[in-house]
């Protein structure tokens, strides 16, 4: 053997494990499907892979202060475990509930830690993946009949910076929140948050009282909501001794309701909810406020998601002299701060770059079917969870105007009664195809840029799948729907092929 054949080599080879599902991430997903999977298909075996140290996925990746949820828990929760604290919660008080779940169901056995996956390769004459993962120096090698993908839609390992004139000159440091430094000392600092969305809201109320002064420089804004951390109905209830179970399916009930009905006055009255959205600040910064230029976006409300500010607490930061919003463009960063287009100059010794993700499909794995590479965006999805031409394998990607949660219990659901009619019908494959009727269907981008357009997503859309003009071929993001039409999705239709 030569020289080269033997560094090519991994540094240790492990026999491959072999199970019959395997999920991959340990996030809100991936601890959603393990559950489900040990109570409705108990006679799988299944591990989770997860490349973090721990789980949590975001909540434990992101270490930026305030770090919170922007959905209420009683939807963001599982349906399965109530939740009792105040809607909106903190990272670790999500990793704590989840934690819980874990504990309560026995599932730290099925996960292993610290695990990357490299590459997934689907063999149909063997009817199985083969997973490579690194492991420190080492790789292992799994094999699964199943690949469930819970890895999220974002790259962890970096945010979204854009790339501005003269960054290279500023003489403090740059930060994006999703790789916060456990050494950044911002007390008695300037600092200068560039962005307008949720991660902004949460930040800047947790920093500003430690900082000489917040500036949020957004080039447009954001529609938020502000409200009291509290549900009023789930109070009421427990003052009534009502089973926390019973709390918690009726206020999520509640919730969702009155959600439904906020998303489709959206469309119908926007003019109406936008007055609304914007009175809710104006309660806040008062009418002398200049509401119109910092606080009026340019979109109609939902088409880029909507922040809860619990309490109206970066209002209040606003109110107090401790922050203030400018809305411009950047023309050039300077070594003491960011000289706007307006040729306002900002000073700072920190800018904190809270300008989004990266999107990334399919964890950035890299994917062959059959020894040929997969192009992702060459697939029409099913329904936003499987793809034609990619057998056994399912990904859930979750809702954009409702939790992420809501939609991976249901495709939990369909996963775990896939599997229950794949082993009734003696198949080990099954994947998605165009039927017959479907051939001459127009197809597009996955998702309608009038519908939803937030930035990370326009900078993606084409490394996602197509979508087809039918339902079944399509991502509806209406949690309403799908509720009533996933349980009872026909599955010996025409569009999934077994053998």
């Amino acid at each position: 053997m030569s020289a080269t054949a033997t560094l090519e080599r991994p540094a240790t080879e492990t026999k491959a494990e072999h199970f019959d599902v395997l999920i991959v991430g340990a996030g809100i997903s991936g601890i959603g499907g393990a559950y489900h999977l040990t109570k409705q298909c108990p006679k799988k075996s299944f591990v989770v892979l997860e490349a973090l140290e721990d789980f949590g996925g975001t909540w434990l990746m992101h270490k930026y202060p305030g770090i919170r949820s922007d959905s209420d828990l009683y939807t963001f929760g599982y349906r399965f475990k109530p939740w009792v604290g105040a809607p909106i919660a903190t990272a670790d008080e999500i990793r704590k509930y989840m934690g819980e779940v874990i504990a309560e169901n026995d599932l730290s056995r099925h996960i292993r830690y610290n695990h990357k996956i490299l590459s997934a390769s689907w063999s149909r004459k063997e009817a199985r993946w083969t997973i490579t993962a690194q492991v420190g120096d080492a790789r292992k090698i799994f094999t699964a009949n199943f690949l469930w993908m819970c890895q999220g839609y974002y790259r962890h390992s970096e945010g979204y910076t854009p790339q501005w004139k003269g960054m290279g000159r500023f003489k403090g440091r740059i930060v994006h929140p999703q790789t916060w430094p456990e050494d950044l000392d911002y007390k008695g600092k300037r600092v200068i948050v560039i962005g307008s969305g949720a991660t902004t809201a949460t930040l800047v109320p947790a920093i500003a009282g430690d900082c000489d002064h917040v500036t949020v420089l957004q080039r447009s804004p954001t529609y938020f909501i502000p409200g009291r951390n509290a549900n009023d109905l789930a109070d009421q209830l427990r003052q009534l001794e009502v089973d926390e179970s019973w709390i918690h399916e009726i206020v999520r009930r509640q919730i969702l309701f009155m959600q439904d009905a906020f998303t489709k006055r959206s469309v119908t009255e926007p003019e109406q909810v936008k007055k609304e959205l914007l009175a809710g600040v104006r309660a806040y910064l008062g009418d002398d406020y200049d509401i119109d230029t910092h606080f009026t976006p340019r979109y109609r409300p939902w088409r880029q998601r909507i922040a809860f500010v619990p309490d109206g607490d970066i209002f209040k930061g606003i109110t107090a002299g401790k922050a203030d919003i400018v809305t411009d463009e950047i023309e050039t960063f300077t070594e003491d701060g960011i000289l706007t287009q307006s040729g306002k100059e900002l000073k700072a010794d920190i800018i904190i770059t809270a300008t989004g993700f990266n999107l990334s499909v399919l964890g950035d794995i890299d994917f062959t079917i059959d020894g040929r590479k997969l192009d992702f965006a060459k697939t029409v999805t099913y329904r936003g969870m499987m793809f034609t031409g990619v057998p056994n394998m399912v990904w859930v990607f979750g809702y954009f105007r409702a939790s992420w949660t809501l939609r991976a219990d249901l495709v939990a659901d369909f996963v775990c009664r896939l599997l229950n009619h794949m082993a009734a019908k003696g198949k080990q494959r099954v994947e998605v195809a165009l039927r017959p009727e479907d051939k001459d269907m127009p197809l597009s981008s996955w998702m309608d840029p009038e519908n939803f357009n937030p930035g990370y997503l326009m900078r993606g859309m084409h490394l996602l799948p197509q979508r087809g003009e039918k339902p079944e071929w399509q991502h509806s993001q209406d949690y309403w729907r799908e509720r009533k039409e996933l349980p009872f999705i026909n599955l010996d239709d025409a569009a999934f092929v077994y053998g």
